[in-house]
């Protein structure tokens, strides 16, 4: 099989497999060709077989409900993953919005639900909600949104939210309603998604806890992936791609100092040399997840221990080619053979 043949080999494994790509940020892309990247990476993402595709949102990037309509545009049958933050929006315009992309494309969006941020993004919005309060913040919002989509007329007289007999219009289908997405890596957040029963999302460190009692409807982590038949192979592409950058060090140093998420602060303290992880990625400020590379068995082996633990949805970095979703691919067949 080609790496550009549409791959469903992952739709009858004895695991259902959730697999999710993540889209290009925009930030220092010309809108050209940062529209150009995107359908790009989404057409990429839909014939490798993955349910979906994470879209990022901050102060400095392009809002993501636009980005997630040209995906939907771009694809036949890809799911935006869209990270929804509070402080930028009412929760029944989150429910607006997913309705309405049902409505007019048939197609459902998932919500990846964001409590925080980096703290300069915070206070330019005049938000000092300390970390676990933005949790209890996120509960209530998400509450909310869960209630309208489910058809209910909401009254919610609560700490951070207040409405009155809210109904949405049009109603959602249930076929099209979304998984909701959020972030297990401190405690608050784990009982925030225990309590909501979403997919709750770690970042392995290599001292994982097991991750069958996290109590989500889905177990999910988020990594990077760089996997090849050969294991030199992998390695040259990997330093090929994530050279050392002193600036990118630098530039992460300065973000460590600018934002209070337990996930950054637990992988930028960790030193462990026997962890399977490869963190010069992230500390170059290159991307925002752990990397995993070598030769199929040795990734595949690395997954396994992720399946037996109960993970079944894989949130994956941003692809270079489609090339890296296909051998993404032969590592997780290999590792549900194995797990089997």
């Amino acid at each position: 099989m080609s790496s550009v043949d549409r791959d469903r080999s992952l739709d009858h494994s004895p695991t259902e497999i959730a697999l999710f790509s993540t889209c290009p940020a925009s930030a220092g892309l010309e809108a050209a060709e940062f529209r150009r990247r995107v359908v790009e990476v989404a057409h990429w993402s839909e014939r490798q077989g993955c349910r979906g595709i994470l879209v990022y949102t901050d102060n400095s990037l392009l809002d993501p409900w636009l980005v997630a309509q040209l995906i939907v545009e771009a694809t036949e049958s890809l799911v935006p993953l869209v990270a929804v933050q509070p402080i930028y929006m009412h929760p029944y315009t989150v429910a607006k919005l997913v309705t309405s992309f049902a409505t007019l494309y048939q197609r459902p969006v998932y919500l990846n639900m964001v409590a925080g941020g980096f703290t300069n993004d915070l206070r330019a919005l005049s938000d000092p909600t300390p970390h676990d309060r933005r949790y209890d913040r996120l509960l209530e919002y998400a509450t909310i949104i869960k209630r309208l989509l489910a058809g209910d007329t909401v009254t919610l007289d609560g700490e951070f939210y207040r409405v009155e007999r809210l109904r949405l219009t049009p109603p959602l289908s249930p076929s099209l309603a979304p998984w909701i997405f959020v972030s297990a890596s401190s405690p608050a957040g784990l009982a925030v998604g225990r309590q909501l029963g979403a997919v709750v999302v770690r970042y392995p460190t290599g001292a994982d806890e097991p991750l069958a009692d996290a109590g989500g409807a889905r177990n999910g982590i988020r990594i990077g992936i760089v996997a090849r038949a050969d294991e030199e192979e992998a390695w040259y592409v990997a330093h090929a791609r994530f050279p050392g950058d002193r600036r990118g060090e630098l530039a992460h140093a300065l973000a460590m100092r600018t934002s209070d998420s337990s996930w950054h602060a637990q992988l930028s303290r960790s030193d462990d040399e026997t962890s399977p992880y490869w963190l010069v990625p992230f500390r170059n400020y290159k991307t925002f997840c752990p990397y995993v590379v070598g030769a199929y068995t040795r990734v595949a082996r690395e997954l396994a221990h992720h399946l037996r633990a109960g993970v079944d949805t894989f949130i994956l970095d941003v692809p270079r080619e489609e090339a890296d979703l296909h051998h993404t691919r032969i590592a997780l067949r290999t590792a549900l053979a194995e797990v089997a």
